[in-house]
């Protein structure tokens, strides 16, 4: 039996960004996470889009959270040491008749607090955006949209929570909650956790865990959005995030660089039934090609070098739910967390906290750690220094991935620092080797070495994501 006064369940960007705000307090916290690493769901395969604020109804906690989440992204990005631009967003529109959909969603912005909203016409777009797609009409300009790296954001937000104690529990799914006289009994894979609060960010299966414990059930669709990925010898086709005008799904298809130089085009919007249901389709991906070129032309689509799916945690009143429920006391929704939940997160795990702090009484911590340093990238530094890095650490001088150039010494910083690395995709996420051109054809196997060494492993043990993923079988002998 192990005993904490909340537990988080999902390690994605709310219930991280949760954990790091709370640690601000005198707090016992724990995070559940039934994957091997953080940010393994719906915070792992999105556009990494930070939304200006103006699609969301007004007067809905998804319109506040989204332009609260964008207001406090810059002052995170400096303080978690991760990458994020403002390079604004543009919402086109293709004909006249569309015109009045596009002053609405204007006006809706104007309302929900968005500031710097323009509305361009043909020429403007296109001297500010020469590649979108050619019958352009007028478009939204908003000046506050922006780009992140969603991994770096989720797992820096987790290693400053972290650093000022919250714990993680990996590979530990919660499969029942029991209430209490007072608190809540979770029945894991990995033995029996008490807490007095817990705070449900559990993505696709919050309505699982919600439906567990109160009896005004909630339900949680899959949506599931495939994506292609461009190399970055494409991503300045466009600068700006580049939208159509939304629909009955969500925003469409859209054009975008991203916040490591490449560029992204999609998501599509299809209702699955599957929680775990991230294999891409060609029908998804047909879709993308087919939608892509509502927004921009000329698109090298020679020159994409992945696909993949991610799933959003729908909820049917296409609202967030962030609230203590009534019937059950001491328990908190981190639910229907889908788009803008990224760009939200940082509002999401104030809001979190602030319910906490109100019914716990919590105090503040003087010594808390508000700034976290991200690994070393020699590849940012001038040639002098990184002459004296590789002195002084010869593994800087090692590449290992050659496409995005990353080295020994990156990826051994990825291992032992917070949280460290257990995985090829751990690796990864954390410093981009395998995400080039050659999707880790080249650097795989140098790779698997480092985290066999690391964590004094069999090497066959390495899993590219945790769980029952082995890469290698057979006998030393077969291997060697």
């Amino acid at each position: 039996m192990q005993e904490y006064e909340v537990i988080i369940i999902g390690a994605g960007v709310s219930g991280c960004a949760a954990a790091r705000e709370l640690s601000r307090y005198h707090v016992k916290v724990c995070v559940l996470e039934k994957e091997e690493d953080v940010c393994c769901g719906t915070s792992k395969a999105n556009s990494g889009i930070v939304h200006a604020g103006y699609d969301a109804p007004v007067g809905s906690l998804k319109a506040q959270m989204n332009l609260r989440g964008n207001e406090m992204m810059e002052k995170l990005s400096e303080e978690l040491d991760i990458p994020f631009v403002r390079n604004g967003s543009l919402v086109i529109c293709r004909s006249e008749e569309d015109l009045p959909k596009l002053r609405k969603l204007y006006d809706r912005g104007i309302a929900n607090g968005v500031k710097g909203l323009q509305i361009l016409e043909r020429e403007e777009v296109l001297a500010k955006e020469p590649n979108v797609t050619e019958d352009v009409y007028a478009a939204l300009y908003a000046p506050s949209g922006g780009i992140v790296c969603p991994f770096e954001l989720n797992i820096a937000l987790a290693e400053n929570a972290y650093a000022n104690g919250a714990e993680f529990r990996f590979c530990t799914e919660v499969q029942e909650i029991r209430r209490l006289e007072e608190g809540y009994e979770l029945i894991t894979d990995q033995g029996i956790f008490r807490a007095g609060f817990v705070v449900n960010a559990a993505g696709v299966y919050a309505d699982r865990f919600h439906n567990m414990v109160s009896g005004r059930k909630i339900e949680i669709t899959a949506r599931r959005g495939d994506y292609c990925l461009l190399d970055k010898s494409a991503g300045n086709h466009v600068k700006s995030t580049v939208f159509t005008l939304p629909g009955k799904f969500g925003k469409g298809v859209l054009v975008a660089p991203t916040a490591h130089g490449n560029l992204i085009l999609g998501p599509t919007a299809i209702d699955i039934e599957d929680k775990e249901g991230t294999n891409t389709t060609r029908e998804g991906l047909d879709q993308v090609l087919e939608k892509v070129g509502m927004n921009a032309r000329n698109l090298p689509m020679r020159q994409v070098i992945t696909s993949f799916a991610g799933l959003r945690a729908h909820e049917k009143d296409d609202e967030f739910i962030i609230e203590e429920l009534e019937d059950a006391p001491g328990f908190i929704d981190c639910a229907g967390i889908e788009s803008p939940g990224l760009t939200s997160c940082p509002a999401v795990g104030k809001r979190i906290a602030g319910i906490l702090r109100e019914r716990m009484e919590l105090t503040e911590k003087k010594d808390f750690i508000s700034v976290r340093k991200g690994i070393l990238r020699p590849a940012e530094l001038s040639k002098e220094e990184q002459a004296r890095l590789i002195k002084e650490n010869p593994a800087y001088g090692n590449i290992i991935c050659r496409c995005e150039m990353i080295t020994e010494g990156e990826i051994i910083d990825a291992i032992r620092r917070p949280l460290g690395a257990r995985s090829l995709d751990g690796v990864k996420r954390r410093t981009r080797a395998g995400m080039g051109r050659c999707q880790a054809g080249f650097c795989s196997p140098r790779v698997m070495e480092i985290l066999a060494r690391e964590w004094d492993m069999d090497i066959r043990d390495v899993t590219k994501s945790g769980g029952a993923s082995r890469i290698l079988a057979g006998t030393n002998k077969d291997i060697l």
